[in-house]
């Protein structure tokens, strides 16, 4: 199955990873990322929920659980971070601190790089073969290889909706992912797409 490593800017926002992670249990793709990039998704996860008006311990339990929900249902996702370290700094990024990411995409097999931030990937800086994207490109892609593995994520979704805010339903979650994050091609496809 093809894999694809998920920066942190990717695992952000909360929708669009739920919509991501759906796809990915759907069987579109095979979700990877390194022990660093957990790391810093649990820190921006604290942080975002704090500001959002969440205590601090209560802010801090969830992005604990998130990722272990995440190491759960994806074990074999995590790339250790032992395994990837001593090919970080060797490929010349424009920012040193994304090393750990080519570094656990090249250790985990991964063929693509799914990142909001694509100047800090530049082609000439990643190994032969692989490829960087940006979320809303890899949504679109996705949906075109399975449009109907995809409505049913969609739908997986918007059921488990309603728990830490709005019940959504396919439509709004449809919305949301055009207004909150300009994935305009991928939403087209799934309205025009076979329904769950």
């Amino acid at each position: 199955m093809f894999a694809a490593l998920l920066d942190t800017c990717t695992l952000w926002p909360s929708l669009r990873r739920d919509v991501l992670l759906s796809f990915a249990a759907e069987g579109l793709y095979r979700p990877l990322w390194s022990t660093t990039v957990l790391e810093e998704l649990q820190d921006a996860e604290t942080q975002k929920l704090i500001r959002r008006g969440t205590l601090p311990d209560a802010a801090e339990l969830r992005a604990v659980t998130l990722i272990a929900n995440m190491r759960h249902a994806f074990d074999d996702s995590e790339v250790p971070e032992a395994s990837y370290q001593a090919l970080e700094g060797t490929f010349g990024l424009p920012d040193p601190d994304d090393e750990h990411v080519v570094a656990a995409a090249v250790v985990g097999g991964a063929g693509l790089i799914v990142t909001e931030n694509l100047k800090d990937f530049p082609a000439a800086s990643l190994p032969y073969g692989m490829a960087v994207s940006h979320p809303n490109e890899f949504l679109f892609d996705s949906v075109q290889i399975d449009a109907l593995g995809a409505a049913r994520a969609v739908g997986r979704v918007a059921a488990r909706s309603g728990r830490f805010g709005p019940q959504m339903t396919f439509d709004d979650v449809l919305d949301a992912l055009q207004r909150r994050y300009g994935a305009d091609d991928c939403v087209r496809m799934l309205q025009i797409g076979p329904r769950p």
